[in-house]
């Protein structure tokens, strides 16, 4: 009976996902109909302010670049009003490359070059600047740094057979210069947030964000999906540690990881969140789904652990998931709600750890702010974070259970989900 619930529960926190993504679209890969897409598109051109793209001049006299040797970049909506003077860093994600050839072929992607980024982002999300959809952080400065270096904005080395230059430690700090130049250097108060890879590169970097900042700032760290897990995959392995085990050699960041891991883990465990987010001494808040999307399909049952394809339909859409691949998801939600308890035991750090399958969801506004975003405690995630981050409401944690949000939301899902249709593309 047990695992009847929580095939419900799982199916529906799936529906729940798809429900809002393929109503407005997604970067976190659920794609709309073409034709809707083109249409959304010109109706958002004609009331929504693209913004632009900046490079970092000069970045590349201090070798930070990207993978190909182009300038980094970003993009800065200004602040107005009360938010003139508290800044919002949001660190692009992308996920990693984990060898020479990966690495070399990103060159060729926005990944990789900034001559492949787009020139202008529609904002949303926590990045958004109207307060219907943002509420807390709409008028702050707001400033997404592009992701080009492929190892989660670390490593400072090159190869230089293929001329590949893994310089993501040097962008950071060239970015961190930059913004201070342009006014983060009066900051009030400061967000330091990422996405996925970005996401891990925010818990990388919290610490030296606050060091960074005056005294006098108020200075907190958000990671929206980068509690990646050292998990066990389907076939017996550890697909995710082999992976990490390769960015860590390949742009030989065993120098750029923190000393107070690798003095008693080995360099490739350092660049797992589980094995840092408890030493961080800056406030932060986890945002993670316990069935994260991009985890289940990358960590948990790649192709190679799964060659007979029979994870295939699951990982793709987990209403399809037989009792047994529900059973080793839930292993994996224990795991990661195991790896947060010495974290959540800090006053200082907040969660929002919910059950839906999704991937990143501060971006997205379906999932960040909108009348039907998914709660914990009553609160949607932008409520959430507001509170902590302005100290609203005391101990933010909310651990959503296996089952409880998905019950709660059966009898509005289940008719609008039966019609749904999936059409599924990996963020990273």
């Amino acid at each position: 009976m047990r695992s009847v619930w929580l095939w419900i529960a799982v199916a529906v926190c799936s529906l729940c996902s798809v429900a809002s993504m393929v109503r407005r679209g997604s970067s976190d890969g659920f794609e709309k109909p073409r034709e809707n897409k083109i249409l959304d598109n010109e109706l958002r051109a004609s009331k929504v302010s693209m913004v632009p793209l900046t490079l970092i001049h000069g970045a590349d006299s201090k070798g930070a670049v990207c993978l190909d040797g182009t300038l980094p970049g970003y993009h800065l909506d200004h602040g107005f009003g009360s938010g003139a003077n508290s800044w919002l860093i949001h660190l692009e994600g992308g996920g990693w490359c984990n060898n020479q050839s990966s690495c070399v072929f990103r060159k060729t992607t926005r990944r990789g070059s900034s001559k492949f980024m787009e020139k202008a982002l529609n904002f949303t999300g926590i990045l958004s600047n109207k307060p219907q959809e943002n509420p807390d952080f709409f008028n702050w400065n707001r400033i997404k740094l592009r992701y080009c270096d492929g190892a989660s904005f670390s490593g400072d080395s090159q190869d230089e057979g293929s001329q590949t230059f893994y310089r993501g430690k040097r962008i950071w700090q060239a970015a961190m210069e930059e913004f201070m130049s342009v006014g983060m250097q009066k900051a009030e108060q400061a967000l330091l947030s990422g996405c996925s890879a970005g996401g891990l590169a925010s818990i990388l970097h919290c610490d030296d964000f606050r060091e960074r900042l005056p005294l006098s700032t108020k200075v907190k760290c958000l990671s929206d999906a980068g509690m990646f897990l050292d998990a066990v995959d389907v076939s017996g392995g550890r697909s995710l540690r082999n992976m990490y085990q390769g960015v860590v050699t390949v742009q030989n960041l065993q120098k750029d990881l923190s000393s107070a891991c690798t003095n008693h883990l080995d360099p490739t465990s350092c660049f797992f969140p589980q094995n840092l987010v408890s030493d961080i001494k800056t406030p932060m808040f986890l945002l993670n789904s316990a069935y994260d999307s991009w985890q289940v399909r990358h960590s948990l049952a790649p192709s190679p652990a799964d060659p007979r394809g029979v994870w295939e339909h699951c990982k793709s859409d987990i209403s399809r998931c037989n009792s047994s691949q529900l059973q080793f998801l839930q292993e994996f939600r224990k795991q990661m709600v195991l790896a947060l308890n010495s974290f959540s035991a800090s006053p200082q750090n907040g969660l929002f750890i919910n059950s839906c399958f999704t991937h990143c969801q501060s971006e997205i506004q379906d999932t960040w702010f909108t009348q039907d975003s998914p709660k914990l405690n009553g609160k949607r995630v932008a409520e959430s974070v507001g509170d902590w981050y302005f100290d609203r409401t005391n101990n933010v944690k909310a651990i959503d259970c296996p089952y409880c949000e998905a019950l709660c939301l059966l009898g509005l899902l289940v008719g609008f989900g039966k019609n749904l249709k999936q059409d599924i593309r990996d963020m990273d």
